[in-house]
């Protein structure tokens, strides 16, 4: 490379540390509410925080995966332009709090994240369900499909990774929608491990296994979330499938006019999110792979996760700050 610090796409090492600021502003505004059983209210300081912080950047972004179209979401809506108008163009892909109802009530896996990639590489994804396939680096492509049946999966992931099906855990949200799902992966013998909610958490799990104790994530979720989560495994390099479930015909229209031409398409991760991405957490609340917000008599103390697609960077970051005001 003749820019250690950049790529043409101009989502340089700088702006990527940047990133980080943005999550650890919006996670140490939400992490104040914790356990207050007040979800509109964590997720509401939030959104201020972290548009604060993105509107300091030197970028030209527009949200593509938001809090909402612009009548729903009077902040960080799809489409709005944050940044300070020079510098790249990008596409910018967030969820101030992934995780409302986690942080409300004080529970693990709660997330400030965040992904920017290169104009026009994000999925514009409409507010639907989708059905998601994850596993993290390290397999030939195609070990699994979302249109296998999930025993196959979970035996043809064992294979792989060369261990009895007995050593497999899949994540999977806890909703009686995967009530099938739940069956065929425990007749496997394989482990499960029930999440009451953030899917991108559970997805970027299986990127270490090791510490996480996540082999595989498959199930339904919010397809902004599936957005987000494809971009911390490009950069990665895990594996990841989507589907867009446009089950009514308004569903299918919303999604046309975001640019859905298919609507029984299967995405892969590299479809989902292209080009050059960067990705920022930082925990609320503790988790599997970060700690949440600590608030101490002089400081307070974040862990952020940062990872860059160019590089195959992954930053694992304890910040200790000091200045306090400038969090309040």
């Amino acid at each position: 490379m003749n820019d250690r610090r950049s790529t043409d796409s101009g989502l340089t090492r700088e702006l990527a540390m940047e990133l980080a600021r943005v999550t650890e502003a919006a996670a140490v505004a939400a992490a104040r509410l914790r356990g207050r059983g007040d979800e509109k209210a964590a997720d509401q300081v939030a959104v201020d925080a972290m548009r604060a912080e993105l509107n300091r950047l030197p970028i030209r972004g527009t949200v593509v995966i938001g809090e909402g179209e612009r009548d729903e979401a009077p902040m960080l809506y799809i489409g709005e332009e944050v940044g300070l108008g020079h510098g790249p163009e990008v596409d910018i892909a967030l969820d101030p709090l992934e995780g409302t109802t986690i942080c409300a009530k004080n529970m693990p896996n709660s997330l400030a994240v965040i992904s920017m990639a290169s104009k026009g590489t994000l999925l514009f994804a409409p507010d639907v369900y989708m059905d998601k396939l994850a596993i993290g680096p390290g397999y030939p492509e195609g070990i699994v499909d979302i249109d296998a049946d999930p025993a196959d999966n979970i035996k043809a992931l064992a294979k792989a990774k060369g261990v009895p099906v007995s050593e497999i855990t899949a994540c999977i949200l806890d909703r009686p929608r995967h009530d099938e799902i739940l069956a065929a992966v425990r007749s496997t013998g394989a482990a499960v491990r029930l999440i009451g909610d953030g899917d991108v958490a559970g997805i970027i799990d299986t990127t270490d296994p090791d510490v996480t104790g996540v082999d595989i994530y498959m199930g339904r979720g919010g397809a902004p979330e599936g957005v987000l989560a494809a971009s911390a495994l490009r950069c990665v390099g895990g594996q990841m499938q989507g589907r867009l479930i446009l089950d009514t015909p308004e569903k299918v229209a919303r999604a046309a006019k975001m640019g859905v031409s298919d609507p029984t398409r299967s995405y892969k991760m590299t479809e989902l999110a292209s080009g050059d991405v960067l990705f920022a957490a930082t925990g609320v609340t503790d988790g599997n792979m970060l700690k949440g917000v600590k608030f101490a008599k002089n400081y307070i103390q974040t862990e952020t996760i940062v990872m860059r697609s160019s590089s195959r960077t992954v930053r694992e970051i304890t910040a200790r700050h000091q200045d306090v005001e400038k969090f309040n």
